[in-house]
């Protein structure tokens, strides 16, 4: 017999009753009733039962056993009597009768339980994410991690990929975040980066001539964390094509997360093939976002020409951007309602609040002002007749009620609120979140499925209103949709025509969850040295900063695309979860610290010497 395990902890059943057999594992859960102790042993593959009496010759050694002691348990399988029975787990139709136990190891009281999923502080977790690790939802999440990197990998190979691996070691690149530094012993004063992406290397692999790329790839940002971003380091599906239009990017990235996600959908749905695909600046106006929740059935309108008529009087919308966010059925909503969603407005985004005016059937009594609900004669014969009422509505003359109405898609019942901005993004903003609540309090949202879409057309350029020049508005290296000879022609006089154009640039979102970034390349040494120079980049500059890839393609680069997945968000979803560190096996803290290995900490001063540092402290402010 093995000195450790015949069987794992997941893996009898009523086939093996009579057989004698041998666990290793942990005590999930202790459990003494008196006449009998039972040790529920744990291992990775699941839990099994074991139980011995106190007259046994090794009950004294079982009875010393505590909650994650490491033990070793010995004897018949035998089955439950029926009363007994544990539908819940795999093995919960027989127990092992302990003849034999060893101690492999012994657990200190713990700093928090593993049995059960109470929650518990971040600072807590992290600190003994070893134990955490062992908790049963939290160790299925990173089993799930490893099979849908799997089912990735696997797919990936299907489609006719190669996986390659890119340095880590690299140059400092302007990917939009923080580079982490790692400074160089060999070259005092000189530093390596560590990818914010593989961007350049994977391009160049194109230029080398291999056709279809991939890997799952370590990419590091020094970058504040969020709850669907990990501070420091993550992991992406990254990949690359050759000789490709966007429409085959899409049709080579759409099956392998439509296959994976209903891989692992466990009874929900997925949204079908092909993605829906929605410019940027439409995404903005229907969804106050580039990442929409299509779960969400709402649409936003534009109804800023409609407060600009002379029929409307309510002055604080007029020279505004105003978008209106209908309400279906919220007529029947209580004034709490719309007063929540009011205060929501002040309190946490900051706006001067949200407008409404709920729409009723009736007739409009001109000389007075109000509405007669309509007789019974009148339903049938007026169906579509009704009017606006709410603090608003008074400043509308009826027909640009109708207006209102009629542009947003409402009608008798509903509810429609508006957002309103002298800047159309903060507009563009409210709106959507306001878009995002009211589905959620109207129980609109789509729960149990995978809405994926494409966002496309993003714009190449944007107005740095801080250092009032233009800059680069996402991927920096990514071709620009406009006549080549005319971009090379633009000067600082054509502002305008260099902020309109857009860039065959694209985002997958799947729930209001942008799961990546990508783009058909940029490969023409001129048109890249011109994008770069109209950003304020001097053309010494960029042939400095990117003198690999630019020397790379004036030897023959072929035009090409990509994009890259994050593989910590794909799971995140998959998994039910609202936080990346429930998908991470080990992530630090909001902070970007690892708790359980002490990191960042200080060196000493002989590694700073060797690396020719000397480390500066900032100064504390006076008080």
């Amino acid at each position: 017999m093995h000195a450790y395990r015949t069987h794992t902890c997941g893996q009898l059943r009523k086939e093996q009753v009579g057989s004698r057999v041998r666990l290793s594992g942990w005590v999930n859960r202790r459990r003494d009733h008196g006449g009998l102790l039972f040790l529920d042993l744990r291992d990775h593959y699941g839990v099994t039962q074991c139980v011995i009496e106190p007259g046994d010759a090794a009950f004294a050694v079982a009875d010393r056993a505590r909650a994650e002691w490491v033990v070793t348990v010995t004897g018949p399988v035998v089955a439950r009597t029926a009363e007994t029975i544990n539908k819940e787990l795999p093995t919960g139709e027989v127990e092992l009768r302990i003849e034999e136990i060893s101690v492999q190891g012994v657990a200190q009281d713990l700093p928090m339980p593993v049995f059960g999923e109470l929650d518990y502080p971040e600072e807590i977790r992290l600190k003994y994410r070893v134990l955490d690790l062992r908790r049963d939802r939290l160790h299925k999440n990173i089993t799930l991690r490893s099979k849908v990197i799997q089912s990735i990998r696997r797919r990936m190979i299907e489609q006719g990929f190669t996986e390659f691996q890119t340095p880590i070691l690299t140059a400092s690149s302007p990917e939009g975040a923080r580079d982490f530094l790692v400074p160089s012993r060999l070259h005092p004063g000189q530093f390596y980066a560590l990818p914010q992406a593989p961007q350049q290397f994977k391009q160049l692999i194109m230029v080398a001539g291999f056709d279809r790329y991939f890997q799952i790839a370590p990419c590091f940002r020094d970058e504040d964390a969020r709850a669907d971003r990990s501070p420091g380091e993550f992991y992406q599906l990254d990949l690359e094509m050759s000789f490709v239009t966007q429409d085959d990017v899409f049709a080579a990235v759409e099956p392998v997360l439509h296959g994976v996600f209903e891989e692992f959908a466990n009874g929900r749905e997925v949204s079908g093939l092909q993605f829906p695909r929605i410019p940027y600046d439409e995404s903005l106006l229907k969804y106050g976002s580039d990442k929409p929740d299509l779960r969400n059935p709402i649409v936003i309108a534009d109804v800023s020409d409609i407060f600009a008529r002379d029929d409307v009087a309510f002055k604080a919308f007029k020279g505004r951007t105003v978008r209106a966010i209908p309400a279906p059925a919220a007529a029947s909503q209580p004034r709490s309602f719309f007063d929540k969603l009011n205060d929501w407005a002040r309190n946490e985004m900051s706006a001067p609040g949200l407008g409404y005016i709920v729409f009723e059937r009736g007739i409009l009594n001109e000389s007075k002002g109000a509405i007669r609900p309509l007789t019974e004669s009148e339903k049938i014969e007026t169906p579509g007749e009704f009017i606006g009422k709410g603090p608003i509505a008074k400043f509308l003359s009826p027909d640009a009620a109708r207006a209102l109405a009629a542009k947003a898609g409402v009608g008798p019942g509903d509810a429609l609120f508006f957002a309103a901005d002298a800047k159309s993004d903060r507009a563009a903003t409210l709106a959507g979140q306001a878009r995002l609540r009211i589905g959620r309090e109207l129980s609109l949202t789509r729960e149990g499925k995978f809405e994926f879409c494409w966002i496309v057309d993003f714009p190449m350029y944007e107005w740095n209103e801080d250092e009032k020049r233009i800059d680069f508005s996402h991927n920096p290296f990514s071709m620009p949709n406009f006549d080549r000879e005319k971009f090379l022609a633009l000067t600082d006089e054509d502002k305008d025509t260099i902020l309109g154009i857009k860039a065959f640039q694209y985002d997958i979102v799947c729930n209001g969850v942008e799961l990546s970034s990508g783009a058909i390349r940029n490969h023409d040494p001129d048109v890249m040295l011109k994008a770069f120079e109209i950003a304020g980049y001097e053309r010494e500059e960029t042939e400095t900063k990117f003198a690999g890839m630019l020397n790379a393609f004036r030897y023959g680069a072929p035009p090409h695309g990509g994009t890259a997945p994050g593989i910590d968000r794909i799971v995140m979803l998959i998994a039910g979860e609202e936080n990346l560190r429930e998908v991470t096996m080990f992530p630090m803290n909001q902070q970007a610290q690892d708790l359980m290995m002490n990191a960042p900490s200080e060196v000493s001063a002989k590694q700073l010497r060797e690396l020719h540092i000397r480390v500066v402290m900032p100064e504390k402010k006076a008080e």
